[in-house]
């Protein structure tokens, strides 16, 4: 059976290319996460690591939507050739049932893997530039207008402390970050 994995890193963008090459490739069962690769911790991955079965073939449209590090993809990879299952980038022409494809799996993470890298190290410089210019100053604070009301009611012990971050819809480090800041 042919499985089809499909990645993006956020809910915004959009699956439509690679369910079609997908759908082009005659897959039987499609899994589709949006979710950072930057770990395995993917619900669809998850899901889709529990199914397959013994002669089964997991595709990708490129290692980068598989696994952003090198560990996870050979972790990943190595689980599934345990379950006697193949894996198969379309981009990068990696077959696992190959020894030269597992070598090649393993030089491509390594890419993979420095090019996610390479983007937080731009990430990081662009944010620097603009703070030194004074463009760029962090995340707007978070603004709640009864923050006081419902801190005070905290205080007095008429609400609990989840009770008032429920109200707040704030996380709990968040929510004593902010109460010690008025003290």
């Amino acid at each position: 059976m042919k499985i089809g994995y499909v990645r993006v890193s956020t809910q915004e963008q959009n699956t439509i290319r690679q369910e079609r090459m997908m759908e082009n490739l005659g897959v039987d069962e499609l899994y589709i996460d949006k979710a950072s690769g930057k770990n395995a911790q993917r619900p669809e991955l998850q899901k889709m690591m529990e199914y397959v079965r013994k002669g089964d073939t997991v595709v990708v449209e490129s290692i980068s939507r598989f696994a952003r590090n090198t560990r996870d993809l050979l972790e990943l990879v190595e689980q599934l050739t345990e379950k006697q299952v193949e894996f198969v980038s379309q981009k990068e022409a990696i077959d696992t049932s190959t020894p030269t494809g597992k070598f090649m799996l393993t030089i491509f993470g390594a890419v993979a893997e420095l090019e996610r890298e390479y983007i937080l190290q731009r990430q990081q410089e662009g944010i620097a530039i603009a703070k030194a210019n004074g463009i760029y100053k962090g995340r707007k604070p978070i603004q709640r207008p009864n923050f006081d009301q419902v801190v005070s009611l905290w205080r007095q012990g008429e609400i609990t402390a989840v009770e008032a971050m429920k109200r707040l819809d704030l996380k709990p480090s968040t929510f004593y970050r902010k109460v010690k800041e008025v003290v």
